[in-house]
C-alpha cells in the first residue's frame, strides 16, 4: 500500500503557504518541523523523499537509534522534548537544534558538552506562556535575565523562543498566547538579543501561530497519521 505521507506533507505545506499569504507573511518564512517521535526510519525517509529535511524528536534513546540508522542522509535533527540533566551530553553531541531549554543549568550543560568540532548548538528557550503549573518552561518575568545569561554561553547560539500553550479550539483565543510569545521575543530584541525564531504552533493551532509570527511550526499527526 502506498504511503500517504507524500499527500499529507503536500496538504500541510499548502496550509502553511495559505496562512503565510492570509497573514501577510513573506513566502517561505515559516519552516515545517516534522515531529517524528514514535515514527520509523522508513517513515522519516518517505518524508525526506518529498523534500522534508527538519525532524523533531522527543525521546532521546529512540532518536539516537534513528539518527544512527539515517546517518548519511542530509537531515536536520531538532530535540523538542523534556531534558533531564543526564541526557544533555548525548543531545549536545547529536542534534542541530534544541527547542526545550527551560533552565539555565540545562543550557550550561549543553554548552559545556557541545563537541568542539561541531558548530554552536542552535537553541530556543521554552516559555510557559499559559502559566500552567503542569508544564515546563521559563516564566515571562524571569525570561530576560535567563536569556541574557544563555546568550553568553560559548557553544550555544540562542535563536529564539518556544511554547506549547494550553489547548483551545477558538481561533481568537488560540492567538493570544502566541501573541504574548511574539511580544516577549520583540522585547528581548529591543534589548539587543538578535533573535529570529518563534517555534510555536502544532496541527490544531498552526494558522493561529502563523498569524502571530511563528517561524517554525511543529507538525506530527497531520503528516504521519495517528500514532498506534
Amino acid at each position: 500500500m502506498e504511503s500517504p505521507i507524500a499527500d499529507n506533507l503536500s496538504r500541510v505545506n499548502e496550509r502553511i503557504r495559505l496562512a503565510e499569504k492570509r497573514y501577510r507573511r513573506p513566502p517561505g518564512e515559516v519552516r515545517l518541523l516534522a515531529v517524528s517521535k514514535t515514527r520509523s526510519p522508513e517513515e522519516i525517509l518517505a518524508a525526506a523523499a518529498c523534500g522534508q529535511r527538519h525532524f523533531g524528536e522527543n525521546y532521546l534513546q529512540e532518536a539516537l537509534e534513528k539518527i544512527a540508522r539515517l546517518e548519511g542522509h542530509p537531515l536536520c535533527w531538532h530535540f523538542i522534548g523534556p531534558i533531564q540533566s543526564n541526557k544533555t551530553r548525548a543531545i549536545a553531541s547529536h542534534f542541530h537544534w534544541v527547542h526545550s531549554v527551560d533552565r539555565l543549568k540545562i543550557a550550561r550543560r549543553l554548552s559545556d558538552q557541545r563537541p568542539s568540532g561541531l558548530p554552536p548548538l542552535d537553541i530556543c528557550l521554552q516559555v510557559n506562556i499559559s502559566g500552567e503549573t503542569s508544564k515546563s518552561g521559563i516564566g515571562l518575568a524571569e525570561l530576560p535575565e535567563i536569556a541574557r545569561q544563555v546568550a553568553e554561553l560559548p557553544r550555544l547560539r540562542l535563536r529564539g523562543l518556544m511554547a506549547i500553550p494550553r489547548r483551545c479550539s477558538d481561533f481568537a483565543q488560540q492567538r493570544l498566547p502566541f501573541r504574548r510569545l511574539r511580544e516577549a521575543l520583540h522585547a528581548l530584541n529591543e534589548a539587543g538579543a538578535g533573535l529570529d525564531t518563534l517555534s510555536m504552533g502544532m496541527s490544531a493551532d498552526m494558522e493561529a501561530a502563523i498569524a502571530e509570527g511563528a517561524t517554525i511550526v511543529r507538525i506530527g499527526t497531520d503528516i504521519f497519521g495517528p500514532r498506534d
